[in-house]
């Protein structure tokens, strides 16, 4: 194991991430070095550890902080603990949390090493020049020498409303442990085939290729703007331009979830993310862009309308979502309701009005406000329809889709700021269908401008203060005091 002096106390917060960062640091580069030397010189004999660094705060007083945040604050007295990996990627994050922290809590807060081992698979993801090999590729069993990704310490029971306890009673202090971060940082470099720390904190999920190439206009407009406030763009493969003209070659092949990221300092700007079509894409995504802990995620993707009053292009502002994709059933039950955020609507609401020039009564001749139904059968409408079409006429719903749910209950379960504006792309219950004619014409003129009108929302929610955006209705009774 690296030599370690033990733990240290802090009541500077940029002080404390700066000895986070040290530690972490030294313990993935000893993990890289003594994993090089042992695949060119075999088993070293004996096993190779190195261990997370962590987080811990001990307070015996209650305290009483602004009622208005949602976070910031432990809710009793006692010890809490949270591992930590990555700081430098998280250090903007880290310090805005420990800042909060100690300033409610008039106490310091320690930093050492956990007891929790670092896989060999995620410190080694820290030098993108090396790889470690499948299971027997090695001339050793690897996790005889080496500690691997364990299952069981990436499970989701903190954000599930599970009461973790360590078995000295220590309570947990962030919602995901560091084991559960690197899982999810490594399935999203794979799924979207960018670098996590190109991820930006207002995130914009679509089900259609179709806004990505509106998304890269504008993302280059911005870019031509020196008073815009976006600094670069980052393509698949993880190119990256500051200039407006700079070039972005063709993927060879696109990865599963295409994803697009217009940066600012800071994380300030917004991702693209091109889910695809489905309720599992939706949650795949959802799960482990979650640890990145971003201000808010909207779904602005395509539906089809309810009722015989709406037309193609009109657009549909989820206040309700009628859950029957059932892939998080077991996480959420359908029985637990998923609110409206108030700054989430009235953002996109103006966003509409600034976009479309229609205000107050007149905005209601392109936009409606209702319930969306999410379902896990993408021929939905080419089964018997009086089941159905009952189900979603008591449900009050005026749109249907496959992702717009998913995406709001595990914005509700993860606590990220979540909301849904969609486009009628068909009306299959009266007769307009997606024929290749009629799509055309409706990406043609409806794309860019749905996406204008998400990015306008974004830019609005970005200039929130964090205080604000992250609503009290997302933290349940015990809450983790990181957000």
């Amino acid at each position: 194991m690296p030599e370690y002096a033990g733990p240290d106390m802090f009541s500077d917060p940029k002080a404390a991430v700066v000895r986070l960062c040290e530690l972490y640091d030294a313990a993935a580069l000893f993990l890289k070095d003594r994993f090089l030397q042992a695949m060119s010189e075999g088993h070293p004999g004996v096993r190779i550890r190195a261990f997370y660094p962590e987080i811990r705060i001990t307070t015996t007083s209650f305290a009483k902080v602004d009622s208005r945040l949602s976070f910031g604050h432990v809710t009793a007295p006692g010890s809490y603990a949270t591992t930590v990996t990555r700081p430098r990627m998280f250090r903007h994050y880290l310090v805005q949390q420990l800042e909060l922290l100690i300033g409610n809590h008039g106490v310091d807060v320690q930093i050492g090493l956990s007891d929790t081992p670092i896989p060999v698979h995620f410190a080694v993801a820290n030098f993108p020049e090396i790889t470690v090999p499948q299971e027997g590729a090695a001339e050793f069993i690897l996790r005889d020498v080496f500690d691997v990704p364990d299952l069981a310490s990436t499970n989701d029971d903190i954000v599930n409303g599970v009461g973790v306890r360590a078995e000295d009673g220590t309570q947990p202090l962030a919602p995901f442990t560091a084991q559960r971060v690197d899982y999810s940082l490594a399935r999203l470099a794979h799924y979207t085939a960018t670098a996590p720390a190109h991820f930006q904190n207002h995130v914009l999920f679509t089900n259609y290729q179709f806004y990505v190439s509106e998304f890269e206009a504008y993302g280059r407009a911005m870019l031509a703007d020196p008073n815009s406030g976006y600094t670069s763009f980052v393509s698949t493969g993880n190119v990256e331009i500051t200039d407006a003209d700079g070039e972005l070659p063709v993927a060879e092949r696109l990865p599963q979830m295409p994803t697009y990221h217009l940066k600012k300092p800071d994380g300030a700007g917004i991702t693209l993310v091109n889910i695809g079509v489905g309720p599992s894409n939706a949650k795949t995504a959802t799960d482990h862009i979650a640890v990145l802990r971003p201000h808010a995620w909207l779904m602005v993707g395509h539906c089809a309308g309810l009722r015989n009053s709406q037309s193609l292009g009109d657009f549909v502002l989820a206040h309700a979502y009628l859950r029957e994709d059932k892939v998080l059933d077991d996480d959420l039950p359908v029985w637990v309701p998923i609110p409206a955020l108030a700054e989430i609507q009235i953002a996109l609401e103006q966003a509409v009005a600034k976009e479309t020039k229609l205000e107050g009564y007149d905005l209601k001749r392109v936009m409606r406000t209702g319930t969306v139904a999410s379902v896990d059968n993408r021929n939905w409408e080419l089964r018997e329809h009086t089941g159905p079409v009952q189900r979603l006429s008591q449900s009050r719903a005026i749109a249907l889709d496959m992702e717009s749910a998913t995406i709001a209950a595990n914005g509700f379960r993860f606590r990220v700021p979540y909301g849904t504006l969609l486009c009628v792309s068909d009306k299959p219950l009266h007769g307009e269908l997606k024929l290749p004619g009629m799509a055309s014409d409706f990406y043609q003129t409806q794309v860019a401008r749905h996406l204008r009108i998400g990015i306008r929302a974004m830019e609005t929610l970005s200039k929130m203060p964090l205080e604000r955006i992250h609503s009290r209705k997302l933290r349940s009774f015990e809450e983790t005091a990181f957000l």
